[in-house]
């Protein structure tokens, strides 16, 4: 944990898209019944997107932008120190993703403990769920993608990357075509493969493909590393170093609005033939999010770092400051909220019941009060993520 005081040089439109990023996968995360949920608020069945499938991959376009910018203090020369602070990131956030998936099975276990068994037996089946615990998972995915980014970023020329990206695309796509990789069950490559080698135990459960699996890994590390190109355009042209800051912003918006434009629409003609979809996170899912990431980032840019409307935005900032502990925060408070169980009547009641089911539902209807949860909930995370924002603590992880 450190402070840190300057933030004069930050385009403050950055923080605010991963805050946005932050809060919107926490709201989603976190409904008041998953059974009544708002559709902008679901992910697509299988092909095509909702605004809900944009959170995720925003998040990680914005982790490829970050990227360059951490990494460019080393000039992006390989080193030692260098890649232990990748690999030390890396680990770090791989466990800690881990970690929040045995504490979820700890406490729901805890919270139903069978009382035909004794203490001793039922800390033992709490603590013991390595053997069907998830191995993926939003994290993991998040810290294997960095690591591969940015080792990458060190050890190739940047000319080379666009390649690298159409590469891993182009042979994703034929893997997809040869492996019956449209296919929504277990005779999907990516079933297959995550089967064979992660087993059933430790997949996500959806008609055998886990949305975070092993080969669909392939086209996220092309999705960040289009971030990290998308911020050398930004941030590593050095033709503008006698441009003022407002006139480097509008360069930003100029490259940022045609980026995403050409990326947005590459992604949904070639849908025609490739459909976009999260789950498998097709080429054409990385290259249609890259685009309105891109796009909706120009926009803030001209808002809030050009036009100065800042005022609206400090809430995102609260998040954007402290992504991956205010994501981690979200799930860890989202399972105590399920499985704390207070006193209620002649029985008990956790947190998530207790607010939804008698307070929230009663008022708003079964939809209305889900989605009342969830702001709620969104808005507790905030109160705690703004007291470490005011007090310009930044947790890094």
């Amino acid at each position: 944990m450190e402070k840190q005081v300057n933030h004069s040089k930050r385009i403050l439109a950055l923080d605010i898209l991963r805050g946005i990023t932050i809060a919107g996968m926490i709201l989603v995360n976190n409904p008041g019944s998953w059974g009544h949920i708002y559709a902008p608020l679901r992910h697509a069945e299988w092909n095509g997107f909702t605004p809900t499938d944009l959170v995720f991959p925003f998040f990680m376009f914005i982790m490829g932008i970050s990227t360059y910018i951490s990494l460019k203090k080393y000039d992006f020369a390989y080193s030692h120190a260098a890649l232990r602070k990748i690999l030390r990131r890396t680990v770090v956030i791989f466990v800690i993703g881990m970690a929040i998936g045995w504490f979820s099975r700890f406490c729901y276990y805890w919270a139903s403990a069978p009382d035909d068994l004794s203490f001793g037996q039922n800390l033992w089946n709490a603590v013991w769920t390595f053997d069907r615990m998830r191995i993926l998972g939003v994290m993991q995915r998040l810290a294997l993608c960095y690591c591969a980014a940015s080792i990458v970023a060190l050890t190739v020329k940047h000319r080379y990357i666009p390649w690298i990206i159409v590469t891993l695309l182009v042979g994703y796509f034929a893997l997809l075509m040869g492996g019956n990789g449209f296919a929504y069950n277990e005779t999907n490559i990516l079933s297959v493969v995550d089967r064979a080698i992660l087993t059933p135990a430790h997949m996500y459960k959806d008609n055998g493909i886990d949305p975070e699996g092993l080969l669909s890994t392939i086209p996220s590390i092309a999705h960040v590393l289009l971030g990290f190109c998308v911020g050398r355009m930004m941030l590593g042209d050095k033709s503008r170093a006698g441009q003022s800051r407002e006139e480097t912003l509008r360069s930003h918006l100029i490259l940022l609005f045609l980026v995403g434009t050409i990326l947005t629409f590459s992604g949904l003609l070639l849908s025609y033939g490739c459909p976009i979809n999260k789950k498998i996170w097709s080429p054409t899912y990385v290259l249609t999010t890259c685009g309105l990431a891109s796009s909706l980032l120009a926009l803030l840019i001209w808002i809030i770092d050009v036009k100065g409307y800042k005022r609206w935005s400090l809430f995102f900032e609260s998040f954007g400051v402290n992504p991956l502990f205010m994501y981690v925060l979200g799930g860890v408070l989202g399972i105590l909220f399920g499985s704390i169980r207070l006193p209620w009547g002649d029985g008990s009641i956790s947190i998530h019941g207790l607010l939804y089911d008698q307070m929230l539902k009663p008022l708003f209807g079964d939809t209305g009060g889900s989605l009342a949860y969830a702001l709620i909930f969104v808005a507790i995370n905030w109160c705690i993520g703004y007291q470490l924002y005011k007090r310009k603590i930044y947790i890094k992880i």
